[in-house]
């Protein structure tokens, strides 16, 4: 019963931090964890992202926007499109884990669409203010995709394990 609150009240919502901070990564790291059944997510409608066609293409977005984001002149995160893009993969990604947990897929969105709303808007200003003092955007960038790689992990693992 503890983990089940602790991956409701923490992990979904983390998972949908980290898509705030990059949108792809979440999805590619639930993605790899239904394909190797980790996440059940078999007869449900989320049973699409259990298939290895799912997670590679994911991946490949994930990798895509960790180049673009490195880019001069990309949106910011918090540009209405690129905003919009988070909360709705934050939504997806809360939705698909209730389904892997039997749960409802209205609560798991809307954690998932809260914490990709911090996700985006704390990402941004904790990166600028790192970015500022360092002088350079580029490590702080790197940091910030290895971080999203291992809170979307952690976040998975925790799902995982209740």
């Amino acid at each position: 019963m503890a983990m089940q609150i602790i991956t409701w009240l923490a992990a979904i919502p983390l998972l949908g931090l980290v898509t705030g901070m990059r949108t792809f990564t979440p999805m590619a790291v639930l993605c790899w964890f239904a394909y190797s059944g980790q996440l059940s997510v078999d007869d449900s409608w989320a049973s699409w992202t259990a298939k290895l066609v799912a997670a590679i293409v994911f991946t490949v977005l994930a990798l895509a926007e960790y180049i673009g984001d490195k880019v001069p002149g990309v949106p910011n995160r918090t540009s209405p499109g690129p905003l919009a893009a988070r909360i709705i993969f934050g939504g997806l990604a809360g939705s698909v884990v209730a389904a892997g947990l039997n749960g409802s897929g209205t609560e798991g969105a809307i954690l998932g669409v809260l914490g990709a709303t911090i996700g985006a808007f704390g990402g941004f200003l904790v990166r600028r203010e790192l970015a500022t003092r360092f002088g350079k955007d580029w490590p702080v960038a790197l940091t910030e995709d290895a971080s999203a790689i291992v809170l979307a992990v952690l976040a998975m693992s925790l799902i995982c394990s209740g």
